[in-house]
């Protein structure tokens, strides 16, 4: 071929190589279009799935059982739990929330793409603040050896990774960790708008773990004597003097629900409970055990957020003190956080309040999600990871 002729057709050559890669890349699938086992077929031909794995165990999960010669979509359950993470043990759950299988999808689709792992799990995980310390603490305490705090901070990083999954589509999340005895009020955008201490319950009247929601709030609430306590703690004191219902306030309620003339019980012929058909009521006001407000949540364990009427107890720093509720330290601002909106003023704490006023229900408008876990680590006010002595003793025997 003359030299010229050979010129000319090399000057088309940076054509030609446009359109041989056009043509290629026609010739690949929209991945959009892949069905679930292309997709997880396509991720380990280019070591992707190699890389999520890696990346699930830098952030503290457990990818022995996800196989993929076994489970050919194991991919798809790792990215879930990279997402959501996997239920925590707990005394009660009220329901589990269904994960966003479309956004598992798009990130397994945005990296047979080609985009980088770590920009995938960037959106993928959750972007709560407190979560990003944890996982970046973790990854210190591997890289230095530390297994015991490194298991701990695992624990809460799930934690944290089921709580983005249960508070899908809620504006707002309360978290109580038992361990710690504090409460976090966190906005939809992992943001802690109020934190606070809180009273627990003691190591023989543990409060459960449990995943749930709050129903209302109620001002002004009447403290109904759970039996246990009107047995144990309540019954021998009145058999001793019956004074003891005037000085606190306690009703004698039938099992009709009508308050009951302590004078018409006949009290020298019930035995240690076993004859008791009645249940003890406290009146509202100041002097209730359960303060000013309770938060109702969805449980059948009779476990519930208040007020109380020893705030003092707050300035202590041994607060697992309860009979299995949770006493909060601000419950004005609790309560505000909850409704989305100025509910109640602090005023209505402070001013002193004797008489039994009538209570009142405060339905909430949204589905407000409350999490009761018992976590070894977890971020402070300042933003500083710190680690919770097991007070349960619960290393050995874990509920």
């Amino acid at each position: 071929m003359p030299k010229t002729s050979f010129m000319r057709y090399l000057k088309f050559t940076p054509l030609f190589i446009l359109f041989a890669l056009a043509f290629i890349q026609s010739c690949k699938r929209d991945p959009g279009s892949m069905s679930k086992e292309e997709l997880a077929n396509q991720l380990k031909k280019g070591h992707t799935h190699q890389k999520v794995m890696e990346y699930a165990v830098s952030i503290g999960i457990d990818t022995a059982n996800y196989n993929q010669d076994k489970n050919p979509l194991a991919i798809f359950k790792v990215l879930e739990e990279i997402a959501y993470g996997n239920e925590p043990k707990l005394a009660f759950l009220q329901e589990a929330m269904p994960v966003d299988t479309g956004m598992i999808r798009a990130a397994a689709e945005d990296m047979v793409k080609g985009n980088p792992v770590s920009h995938v799990m960037e959106w993928l995980e959750p972007s709560y603040p407190d979560y990003q310390k944890l996982r970046y603490e973790y990854i210190q305490l591997k890289s230095n050896g530390d297994r015991e705090k490194a298991k701990q901070v695992a624990e809460s990083l799930n934690a944290y990774r089921w709580m983005h999954r249960q508070s899908q589509h809620a504006p707002r999340f309360v978290f109580v960790n038992i361990r710690g005895a504090y409460l976090k009020g966190i906005d939809s955008t992992g943001k802690v708008e109020v934190q606070m201490r809180t009273i627990v319950g003691k190591t023989d009247s543990r409060t459960p773990t449990m995943d749930t929601y709050a129903t209302s709030i109620v001002t002004n609430p009447y403290w109904n004597v759970p039996k246990s306590i009107a047995i144990r703690e309540m019954l021998p004191k009145v058999l001793e003097d019956e004074a003891y219902l005037t000085r606190n306030r306690i009703q004698i309620i039938d099992k009709e629900g009508q308050v009951v003339d302590p004078s018409e019980v006949k009290w020298k012929k019930i035995e240690k409970g076993k004859d008791f058909e009645y249940r003890f009521r406290q009146e509202t006001g100041e002097d209730n055990s359960l303060g000013l407000l309770k938060v109702e949540i969805k449980n059948p364990l009779a476990i519930y957020l208040h007020d109380t009427n020893a705030r003092y107890l707050f300035a202590g720093d041994e607060r697992w003190r309860s009979h299995g509720c949770v006493r909060v330290q601000k419950p004005a601002d609790l309560a505000n956080f909850m409704a989305g909106k100025k509910m109640l003023t602090d005023d209505f704490f402070t001013e002193p309040d004797t008489t039994a006023r009538p209570p009142k229900w405060n339905k909430l408008e949204n589905r407000i999600p409350v999490f009761l876990f018992y976590l070894g680590a977890d971020v402070n006010e300042k933003g500083a990871i710190v680690y919770f002595d097991d007070v349960y003793k619960q290393t050995k025997d874990k509920v």
